[in-house]
């Protein structure tokens, strides 16, 4: 694939899923308690997934898919512990399946492509 080629679809939708994920880290640990770590620790993740996305690294699907497992099993512990967060843990969780999907999305589709001739 040419480095002018359009993104497909599936990429367009994990790198927006990816920066939306960038954009809750900000503003829940920007809001809630001003801690630098934690907002590094959080958003540089999905922030360089995404740009390994859009620079069509090959792992890049696969890094995000493994790393949206994480996000979404800290998305139930802070639904289930504090219940004042429950609205952007929820978020995390759908972003979090979002990601996996868009990341595994092109590997289903070859996967089960029927073979013309």
């Amino acid at each position: 694939m040419s480095a002018t080629s359009p993104l497909s679809p599936a990429r367009r939708i994990l790198i927006a899923s990816l920066i939306a994920l960038v954009l809750l880290y900000a503003f829940w640990f920007g809001r809630a308690h001003p801690d630098t770590a934690a907002l590094l620790v959080f958003g540089l993740p999905p922030a360089l997934c995404a740009f390994a996305a859009w620079r069509r690294a090959r792992t890049a699907g696969l890094w995000s898919a493994v790393l949206a497992l994480a996000w979404f099993s800290h998305g139930v512990l802070v639904a289930w512990i504090r219940p004042e967060e429950r609205g952007l843990a929820w978020i995390e969780l759908l972003l979090a399946v979002v990601i996996v999907f868009a990341a595994s999305l092109p590997g289903l589709r070859a996967r089960f492509k029927r073979k013309r001739g």
